[in-house]
């Protein structure tokens, strides 16, 4: 498909976004506005201009539904060879086959869920916990893991951060995130957390492996940036190696991972931390009624979230009750 053509039916701020090939970039793509569309023309355009090279790119997204959404979008513009994967995928990939070369052996397996062996870790400390105990206790240590918060640093900054689990104080959480990990190590296995720090730590470790991973990935697209953790952003940094090749997309309006680490904060302070920046706002409402979006433009004028003021497309509809 020729680069003109790619930018046919475009509205003016998609368009934008689908021209703007420096980085660094970032989209605020309020709900229905078609940010999907917008990055993957935008990748499209890139490779079909030259400006970039598909097999040097890697689009980020958080679910392996969105990733192979964005894999067949971009087949079907043309831009064949693009990689789009999740941040755990990416990270599992490069951790698998950099972990041998920099430790000596091979990278623990990973565990399907936490639940056994966080029960075994729940033992350890003679207590008892139930399915429903043990998910909320996993869900702490994902938060406390992917928020670089360690079993010492637990007791201490989950109460500043408003963390509880029902039923545990939070030295005896910490106490089970430490049994918990010291199981994992027993046994030769990882979580999903440990694979975004197995990742970072490799490059970390070994700046020739750095050097091969940003040899390799040139540039990068990021989806969802308002539900980036910690750990992810510092992967993402490491990736980059101080370069500013990055277009990232979100909507602090849609951030639903903060439960888990999630930070709408990088999306939102991007523009200050990355001189320079092109910021495009998606405004145009494909998906709703007049009357759908001017309620939920009220709505979020109440709240601080730094939202984009949606512009409805759509014929009229029935008022909201």
């Amino acid at each position: 498909m020729s680069a003109e053509l790619l930018l046919e039916g475009l509205d003016p701020e998609q368009r934008e976004v689908a021209t703007a090939l420096d980085g660094p970039v970032r989209v605020l793509a309020g709900a229905g506005t078609g940010k999907t569309r917008a990055i993957t023309h935008r990748i499209a355009y890139g490779v079909s201009t030259g400006a970039f090279a598909p097999t040097e790119g890697l689009a980020v997204t958080f679910t392996t539904r969105a990733a192979g959404e964005l894999r067949a979008r971009l087949a079907r513009l043309g831009a064949v060879g693009v990689q789009a994967r999740t941040f755990h995928s990416a990270a599992l990939r490069q951790a698998r086959y950099f972990w041998p070369q920099v430790y000596g052996s091979q990278l623990p397996s990973l565990v399907a869920s936490k639940l056994g062996l966080l029960g075994e870790a729940v033992g350890r400390n003679r207590l008892k916990a139930s399915q429903a105990d043990l998910r909320d206790l996993a869900g702490e240590i994902e938060w406390a893991k992917v928020s670089n918060v360690r079993p010492d640093d637990y007791a201490g900054l989950a109460p500043r951060s408003g963390r509880a689990v029902e039923g545990y104080d939070p030295s005896t959480v910490a106490a089970v995130y430490a049994a918990y990990e010291e199981v994992k190590r027993t046994r030769q296995r990882i979580d999903m957390e440990d694979v975004l720090l197995c990742a970072a730590a490799v490059l970390s470790d070994d700046e020739r492996v750095a050097a091969t991973v940003r040899r390799q990935y040139q540039w990068f697209v990021v989806d969802e940036f308002q539900d980036v953790s910690p750990i992810q952003s510092a992967l993402l940094d490491l990736w980059l190696g101080g370069r500013d090749e990055i277009c990232v997309v979100g909507d602090p309006a849609q951030t639903i991972y903060s439960f888990a680490g999630a930070q709408a904060s990088y999306l939102t302070d991007f523009t200050g931390r990355f001189a320079g920046a092109t910021s495009v706002e998606l405004v145009r409402n494909y998906r709703s009624t007049p009357q759908v979006i001017e309620a939920a433009n009220t709505l979020l004028k109440g709240s601080t979230t730094a939202s984009v003021q949606l512009r409805a497309q759509g014929d009229a509809g029935p008022a909201p009750s």
